[in-house]
C-alpha cells in the first residue's frame, strides 16, 4: 500500500493496470477448471436433447415438402429452401377477321341502267349486295355496304373492295358478265389474283359465260380503284345483263350473291376457305 499526499492511500496496480486481486484470480486453477467443466457439462447435455428431437437441425437445402412433421408440436422453421420460379404467361394471339367493301353500284347517286319496262339497275344491284353483305357476315367477316360515292370510301382499307353492277337491256340476245380491275394498279398482282377467284367462282355458280370483249374504261377507269387506299385489292363486276339473264338476276339473286361470295372467299381465305 502506498500513501499519497493528502492522507489517501492506493493499491498498487500490477502489470496491464490490473489489481493483484484480478491477476490472482485469472491464475486460480480452481476457476479455470469450473469453468472448462461447464463447457464439458453443456456439451453432453446438447448430445443429449438432439436425439429427442426437442431440438431439430434443418438442412437449407432441404424444400418444405421434405419437412419432417414434428410429434411434439413443436414449430420448425427452415433455414431456406429453393426459390420458386414464376410461370411465363403467354400472350393469346387475336385472330385475324376478314373484313369487305361491297359497293351497291349507283346506290345514293342515280338509278343507273334502266330497262323498257321500268326495272332499274340500281335495283337489282342493292337486292344482291345486300345477299352478299348477309352471307359474308354470316361466315364471320366485317363487311361495309357502300354507296356510290360514299365518303367511307376516302382511303378505305379492307381486305377486298367489290362493286356490283348489271349491265343495261339495249342488246337483246347478249348473256354473261364481266369482270376487271384498275388499268393503272398499284398491286397488279393481287388484284388479278381478286379478278380470277371471282371469274371462276361466279361462272361456275351461276353458269354465266365471261364476256372479257364488253369490258368498258367506265370498269378500269372506275372511280372508287382512286379513292380506296391503294393497298387495298378491288374490282368492279357487271353480273349480268337485264334482258337476256333477267331471270337470274332478279329471281334467283342468292345464287349470284352466292357466286360472288365465292369468289371473295377464294381470294380473301384462300381455296380451302370455301
Amino acid at each position: 500500500m502506498v500513501k499519497q499526499a493528502g492522507g489517501t492511500t492506493q493499491k498498487p496496480r500490477g502489470q496491464h493496470g490490473k489489481l493483484p486481486s484480478q491477476e490472482r484470480d485469472a491464475g486460480n486453477p480452481w476457476i479455470v477448471g469450473g469453468m472448462v467443466r461447464f463447457l464439458v457439462g453443456l456439451t453432453f447435455l446438447a448430445a443429449l436433447i438432439v436425439p429427442t428431437g426437442l431440438l431439430r437441425i434443418i438442412s437449407p437445402a432441404l424444400g418444405s415438402e421434405q419437412l419432417p412433421t414434428p410429434e411434439s408440436g413443436l414449430a420448425i422453421i427452415p433455414l431456406g429452401g429453393p426459390t420458386a420460379t414464376p410461370t411465363p404467361v403467354v400472350a393469346e394471339e387475336t385472330p385475324h377477321k376478314y373484313r369487305a367493301g361491297i359497293i351497291a353500284g349507283h346506290t345514293g347517286s342515280d338509278s343507273g341502267a334502266v330497262c323498257p319496262d321500268g326495272l332499274q339497275e340500281v335495283t337489282v344491284n342493292m337486292v344482291i349486295a345486300q345477299q352478299v353483305v348477309a352471307l359474308l357476315e354470316e361466315r364471320g367477316w366485317e363487311v361495309d355496304l357502300l354507296e356510290e360515292f360514299d365518303p367511307r370510301l376516302n382511303g378505305y382499307q379492307a381486305d377486298a373492295l367489290l362493286s356490283i353492277h348489271a349491265d343495261s337491256c339495249v342488246y337483246p340476245g347478249k348473256t354473261g358478265f364481266k369482270v376487271a380491275r384498275a388499268e393503272s394498279s398499284y398491286i397488279p398482282s393481287d388484284e388479278d389474283a381478286l379478278v380470277g377467284c371471282i371469274v371462276k367462282y361466279y361462272r361456275g355458280r351461276t353458269g354465266l359465260e365471261f364476256d372479257a370483249n364488253t369490258i368498258t374504261f367506265d370498269m378500269t377507269r372506275y372511280h372508287a380503284y382512286y379513292e380506296i387506299d391503294r393497298n387495298t385489292p378491288a374490282a368492279i363486276i357487271e353480273v349480268g345483263f337485264m334482258l337476256d339473264d333477267r331471270a337470274l338476276l332478279v329471281d334467283r339473286p342468292e345464287l349470284v350473291a352466292q357466286g360472288i361470295v365465292e369468289g371473295l372467299v377464294c381470294f380473301v381465305e384462300g381455296e380451302e376457305g370455301r
